[in-house]
């Protein structure tokens, strides 16, 4: 079978479609065909810095795709699956055409989607689920979310829109005001220097920018950005972590039509370089997918 590797860290040349022996799952684990990965920041990252496990690596952590195997749990062959894989930490990415994970990692994927669009949902999904549970934003919370039109920020815009939060945007560019509106944001800002001092219960930051002047005496500023936080009592990072009931909640909304998805571009997983120069150039409205 053909997996996305690499064997030092770069650019996107660095990435090579080659071929790699079929996965042997152990006990517990199920045998996955894939159907569609998709890019995060982290991929990139890892890609071009020195972490993660060690080269050569399959990179990627989001997977949607067939189950081809797998006795003894609550998936059978033909099921279709979504899962959220941690790259870095286990060394089993998933940019590959066949991918064996623990079956704990793994829910039934929304059936009112096309199977390749699930895969937009994992890692966006439970990053957002995680960070907003450590904002406490809940109905009546006043809450900026920076990032709003990206893949976390846009998940969570709903996700806290839906809980009852009245939710903030700011956004890079003016071209993102519309989508951030769309998704359910009641006010869009474009430069930190227009925000308001003061007037939110909780920020959830996933760009990396200081706003804590924005942030209410109290308030709780949650960061997913590689930056250092704020310096600001209560100020904490989210670091996101598998959860198969996450994201089984995740899909569910997806399936009633309560949490869209988003697809900016779709690319074949051997037209991966290709897929990674556009990505890093920026204002994506959606999920950049490697289809397989």
């Amino acid at each position: 079978m053909r997996a996305v590797q690499i064997d030092r860290h770069g650019g996107p040349e660095v990435l090579t479609v080659r071929e790699v022996p079929e996965p042997v799952p152990e006990a517990g684990e199920i045998l996955i065909r894939s159907t569609a990965s998709s890019l995060n920041p982290v991929d990139w990252k890892t890609r071009a810095w020195d972490i993660g496990p060690g080269l050569p690596a399959t990179l990627g952590w989001d997977l949607a795709g067939v189950v081809i195997a797998g006795g003894g749990t609550a998936f059978r062959p033909g099921d279709h699956v979504i899962a959220m894989s941690a790259q870095i930490a286990t060394g089993r990415g998933t940019w590959a055409e066949q991918v064996s994970l623990p079956a704990g990692l793994l829910a039934k994927a929304p059936t009112t989607v096309p199977l390749a669009d699930a895969a937009a949902l994992p890692l966006a999904g439970v990053t957002a689920v995680q960070a907003l549970d450590k904002a406490a934003a809940t109905s009546g919370t006043r809450l900026l979310i920076i990032g709003a039109a990206g893949a976390v920020g846009g998940i969570a815009v709903q996700l806290a829109s839906r809980a009852g939060a009245v939710v903030d945007a700011l956004v890079s560019r003016p071209g993102h005001h519309e989508e951030a509106r769309a998704l359910g944001t009641d006010q869009v800002w474009h430069t930190p220097a227009d925000l308001p001092a003061g007037a939110y219960d909780a920020v959830l930051d996933t760009a990396g920018l200081d706003v804590s002047r924005a942030l209410a005496p109290g308030g709780r500023y949650v960061s997913i950005a590689d930056h250092p936080l704020p310096d600001v009592p209560g100020a904490v990072k989210s670091y996101v972590q598998e959860d198969q009931e996450q994201l089984a909640h995740l899909a569910s909304l997806v399936e009633r039509g309560e949490l869209r998805l988003r697809v900016a571009n779709r690319y074949p997983f051997h037209q991966v370089r290709a897929a990674h120069e556009r990505f890093e150039a920026g204002g994506n409205l959606g999920k950049f997918l490697l289809t397989f």
